[in-house]
């Protein structure tokens, strides 16, 4: 009798209730995915492969979804996410990179401006 009560926890996390579908993961990949997009991920070559990644990481999580695989398409759906926003942070700081080139690029042509003028105090 003992080693059946110890036994009955076991059992029931086999029963358990079945893992419910990552609705509201999808849509968190769908939106950093469409956030990566937006800041132009596309225009990045290392940007551009992790979109891919989250791109082909998304369709793979659909497909399980469809076969009831909930608890698989979860994890694909948070590492779809996951590159997604790499992607995003990849094109976010080569835009700053190229912001800050731009302003370094501008302040120089001003700060020669004056002494190419030629005037005298």
């Amino acid at each position: 009798m003992k080693y059946l009560i110890a036994l009955l926890p076991l059992g029931l996390m086999a029963c358990g209730p079945s893992y419910s579908a990552p609705v509201q993961r999808m849509a968190d990949a769908q939106a950093a995915y469409r956030a990566a997009k937006e800041a132009g991920a596309e225009q990045d070559p290392q940007a551009q492969l992790h979109l891919k990644l989250a791109e082909e990481q998304f369709a793979k999580a659909k497909t399980l979804l469809d076969q009831e695989e909930n608890r698989r398409a979860d994890f694909l759906l948070i590492r779809s996410k996951a590159d997604a926003e790499l992607a995003l942070a990849i094109a976010e700081e080569r835009e700053s990179r190229e912001a800050a080139e731009r302003a370094r690029t501008q302040a120089t042509e001003q700060s020669a401006a004056p002494m190419a003028g030629g005037t005298q105090p």
